[in-house]
């Protein structure tokens, strides 16, 4: 029964061509378009608006894992995601700039002839990483003009931002989005491959505690379970600033980018 499921999966899972394909349409049908960023080791891909209008804070969104592994043991050949999670809640945002940002791999027509298979498993949190991921958040700061920034990471993004804020000096609000913050005690206690080749947020406290913070948690997400978020927001140097929201009805894919202008606006106090 269990590889009959595995077999049925395997054959309904979209290509990666149509994975590209769905989030570029999907950004397409909000005026936004493709933008490669040159950076190194590698060219990281994103998504803007087509004229974007500079403003003083740019919400810049990272994008999750994706499709890492096709099993416990074999390794995804592309990290496409197949459901963008991460730019869904930023075409959802109802006011202010935003960008999109993928992980390294992401959308590359041929990932393996350019990318280590160790960039979206145990190095995708990886120093290369993170410096690749803060030069593309100085390009996109730069293309819109902005001053400060709020970075929002999706599931494995949101380690990706934190490492990220945690070096900067113009980021002014950190939020995760049923983030795996800790990735040790996520890889414990799923009993996984660690992370081995990667950095961790944890290490980070001292540097994030100017950042306010907020935390949103599914109540039903059985990939980041809400207690390593909590554990994560009760760590942190100066609580005041670190907000948890725990949302009773949210799984790890459903249904922020449904809520997202609304837990946007909480966030942004509009």
């Amino acid at each position: 029964m269990a590889l009959s499921l595995l077999l049925s999966a395997c054959a309904s899972l979209p290509s990666a061509e149509d994975r590209r394909q769905t989030a570029s349409l999907l950004a397409q049908q909000h005026g936004w378009s493709a933008l490669t960023l040159p950076t190194q080791p590698f060219s990281l891909n994103a998504f803007l608006a087509r004229a974007p209008r500079p403003q003083d804070q740019l919400w810049i969104y990272i994008e999750g894992d994706g499709l890492a592994w096709m099993s416990a043991s074999r390794p995804s050949s592309d990290p496409t995601p197949v459901n963008p999670v991460a730019l869904q809640l930023a075409l959802a945002q109802p006011e202010g700039s935003a960008a999109y940002l993928a992980r390294p791999c992401q959308y590359d027509e041929a990932p393996q002839a350019t990318c280590l298979t160790r960039y979206w498993t145990t190095a995708r949190f990886a120093e290369d990483v993170i410096a690749a991921s803060d030069a593309a958040v100085d390009e996109l700061k730069a293309r819109h003009g902005a001053r400060e920034l709020t970075l929002v990471g999706y599931s494995g993004g949101a380690a990706v931002a934190a490492l990220v804020a945690a070096r900067r000096q113009d980021v002014v609000r950190l939020v995760s989005v049923a983030g795996n913050l800790d990735h040790h005690a996520w890889t414990t206690h799923h009993r996984v491959t660690p992370l081995r080749d990667s950095l961790e947020p944890v290490a980070q406290l001292q540097a994030l505690a100017p950042v306010e913070q907020w935390h949103l948690a599914g109540e039903r997400d059985r990939v980041v379970p809400v207690a390593l978020i909590a554990n994560f927001a009760a760590r942190q140097v100066e609580p005041e600033r670190v907000h948890l929201l725990r949302l009773p009805d949210h799984d790890h894919g459903c249904c922020w980018a449904e809520d997202w202008p609304r837990l946007w606006r909480e966030i942004a106090g509009r």
